[in-house]
């Protein structure tokens, strides 16, 4: 029981990556707090009203006292430059980069001895697809936050951030160009990503801060061109 007895909050924890994540430190012994938009028996709320982040990371520190890990995995909205209002990518930005900072601020003071915060962040940090504005520039600015709490929070708290790649959440198995495009020769799922989360918030990765790990198979670095592992151009 790596983490009995500790305190982990994961952001949008209900489903997919960060569903894993939190079950995973559940099984590790850790007291989890979660937030999501969704109903349910756990902190329901917007992560992108101030006041709400307020009263969660009250209601945290009455219950643990502490705060062990701060996972933020909340996913913001995704819109393009075509359809996304200027309200919409404002209300990303503060999903996806501001209540990561805030909530960082607010347990600023909770936090215990060798306490670690992983950020979500993508492999769209670094690479883009039409229409993603939104959410790109969001995963782009919960990197460079990683570096700057990092900083900030020098021999506090470490600040590391994950950039997945292509996640199946459903963990369905895929074959052809779309698992040859990947080096590890498969499409990753939410394990991947949770035993990254896990190392990183242990101690093991006590000399690992200011770091963003992409996680993708190597899918970032394969170079394809027409006819290259089955794709073609229409």
């Amino acid at each position: 029981m790596t983490f009995g007895g500790k305190t982990v909050v994961v952001t949008g924890g209900v489903q997919g990556i960060g569903k894993c994540i939190a079950e995973c430190f559940a099984r590790e012994g850790a007291i989890v707090h979660i937030i999501d938009v969704q109903q349910g028996p756990w902190f329901v709320g917007d992560l992108a009203d101030k006041a709400t982040l307020e009263r969660f990371a009250a209601d945290v520190v009455a219950k643990s006292g502490k705060v062990d890990v701060l996972v933020n995995n909340a996913m913001p909205l995704f819109k393009g430059i075509d359809e996304c209002t200027y309200e919409e990518f404002a209300y990303a930005q503060a999903v996806g980069v501001v209540a990561p900072f805030y909530l960082a601020k607010l347990f600023k003071h909770s936090f215990a001895e060798g306490a670690s915060i992983i950020n979500i962040s993508s492999s769209r940090d670094r690479m883009s697809q039409p229409q993603s504005e939104s959410y790109t520039a969001a995963k782009g600015g919960i990197a460079a936050l990683t570096h700057a709490l990092a900083a900030s929070l020098a021999g506090r708290v470490r600040v590391n951030s994950i950039s997945p790649g292509w996640i199946d959440t459903s963990f369905k198995t895929y074959d052809g160009p779309d698992a040859l495009q990947h080096f590890a020769g498969r499409v990753g799922n939410p394990m991947d990503i949770a035993n990254m989360v896990l190392y990183l918030a242990s101690d093991k990765a006590g000399f690992i801060t200011g770091e963003n790990i992409c996680i993708d198979g190597g899918m970032t670095r394969l170079m394809i061109y027409h006819n290259d592992h089955g794709w073609k151009l229409d």
